[in-house]
C-alpha cells in the first residue's frame, strides 16, 4: 500500500512539474509577444513622430516674419489719412518684394521711450515679433527729458526685444539747433551708441531729406513737427535698407 501510495504521489508530482513546466513556457512565449508588439508599435511611433517634429519645424521655417514697429506720431499717421504713413508703405513695399511678413504698428502719437518702455514686454508676448522697429526718442526732446534716461529706456528695449529672439532697428532722430548744439549732437549720437553696444541696426536721421532740405517746411504739416504725406516715402527710403538687412 505504501509502495501503490508512493507511486501515485510520484506519478502526480510528476504530472504537477510538467504541468508547471508548460505554464513557464506559456509564460515565456507570451512575453516574447508583447516585446515583439511593443518593438512593432515602437517602430510605428518613431516615424510619426519624427513626422510630427519635421512638421513643426518646417511650419516654424514657413512662419510669416512679424515686424513690430514700436513709435510716437511720426508712425501712427498723425494728421494723415489712414494708409498714408511709412508704416503702410513698409507693408505694400514688402508685397511688392514678395516678403511674407506682418507689419504690427503699435505706434501711440506723444509715446516717449518711457511708455514704449512700460508696453513692450507685453507686445513681444502677444504678436512674438521677428523684428522690432523702435522709433522713439523725440518727444523725449520736446518734453526736456534727460538724456540719460532716454538712453537707459531704449538699451532696455534693445536688450528685452533681442532677448525674446527679435532683431531690432533703432530709428534716430535729430533736434533743431534752437535746442543747443551740445544738447543737439548728444542727443543725435544716442542711437548709434545705443545700437553699437547692443549691435542692433540703426537709422541714423528718420527725417533724412525731409527736414535737412532747402525748404524743410514744405514736407511739414501746418504745426512744422509732423511731415505731410509727401514725406513719408522719404521716410520709408530711409529705413527700408537698414530693414531690410534684418529680414531673412
Amino acid at each position: 500500500m505504501l509502495h501503490r501510495n508512493n507511486g501515485r504521489g510520484w506519478r502526480r508530482g510528476r504530472f504537477g512539474h510538467e504541468r508547471f513546466l508548460i505554464l513557464i513556457c506559456d509564460v515565456h512565449r507570451r512575453h516574447f509577444i508583447l516585446t515583439a508588439a511593443a518593438g512593432a508599435l515602437v517602430g510605428l511611433c518613431a516615424p510619426t513622430a519624427m513626422a510630427q517634429q519635421a512638421g513643426k519645424a518646417q511650419a516654424a521655417t514657413t512662419r510669416p516674419q512679424v515686424i513690430l514697429v514700436l513709435g510716437d506720431s511720426l508712425s501712427a499717421e498723425y494728421g494723415l489719412a489712414r494708409g498714408t504713413g511709412w508704416v503702410a508703405l513698409l507693408e505694400k513695399r514688402l508685397a511688392q518684394e514678395k516678403i511674407a511678413a506682418t507689419v504690427v504698428n503699435a505706434s501711440v502719437s506723444g509715446e516717449t521711450t518711457s511708455g514704449g518702455r512700460s508696453r513692450l514686454a507685453a507686445l513681444l508676448v502677444q504678436h512674438r515679433p521677428n523684428q522690432v522697429v523702435i522709433e522713439l526718442g523725440g518727444n523725449d526732446a520736446l518734453r526736456g527729458l534727460p538724456l540719460k534716461n532716454t538712453e537707459e529706456n531704449l538699451s532696455w528695449m534693445v536688450q528685452t526685444a533681442q532677448k525674446s529672439g527679435a532683431k531690432v532697428l533703432l530709428v534716430g532722430m535729430q533736434v533743431p539747433p534752437n535746442y543747443g548744439t551740445d544738447y543737439a549732437n548728444r542727443f543725435a549720437a544716442t542711437f548709434s551708441a545705443v545700437a553699437k553696444a547692443h549691435k542692433a541696426g540703426v537709422v541714423p536721421f528718420f527725417l533724412k531729406g525731409v527736414a535737412d532740405g532747402p525748404d524743410p517746411t514744405r514736407l511739414f504739416q501746418p504745426d512744422r513737427i509732423h511731415p505731410r504725406a509727401e514725406a513719408h516715402p522719404q521716410m520709408l527710403a530711409n529705413v527700408w535698407p537698414e530693414l531690410q538687412k534684418l529680414l531673412r
